[in-house]
């Protein structure tokens, strides 16, 4: 797996990781999930988005993506709690990490949303 190791892969890895996620919820009937996945996946290409100018080039040091791996081969509620535990943290380690308020913010909103 690649290293998040700019602001433009770390939110192209939240993005990725959100679009998953909502395919998965979809296959599996759960429509409201799907939708909120979605929803944050466009929150997320807005911030990258509108935040792509304010970026400085200071390297982004300590997250990987093999550590946020997702595992959606089971969609049962402890496979989907599992899964969701996986999306919290990577935001939970990924939004410190970004020198832009207002992405970091963006990830922590998503964090927040998976911790619910």
């Amino acid at each position: 797996m690649a290293s998040l190791n700019t602001f433009g892969a770390v939110l192209s890895h939240a993005i990725a990781l959100e679009a998953r996620l909502g395919a998965w919820y979809q296959e599996l009937g759960l429509a409201q999930q799907a939708k909120a996945a979605e929803k944050r996946r466009k929150k997320l290409e807005r911030a990258r988005r509108e935040h792509v100018l304010e970026i400085t080039l200071e390297p982004i040091v300590g997250l990987d993506a093999a550590e946020y791996a997702l595992d959606l081969g089971d969609g049962s509620p402890a496979g989907q709690a599992a899964a969701a535990r996986v999306a919290a943290r990577f935001y939970a380690d990924a939004a410190p990490k970004l020198n832009v308020r207002a992405a970091q913010r963006a990830l922590e909103r998503c964090g927040k949303e998976h911790r619910q």
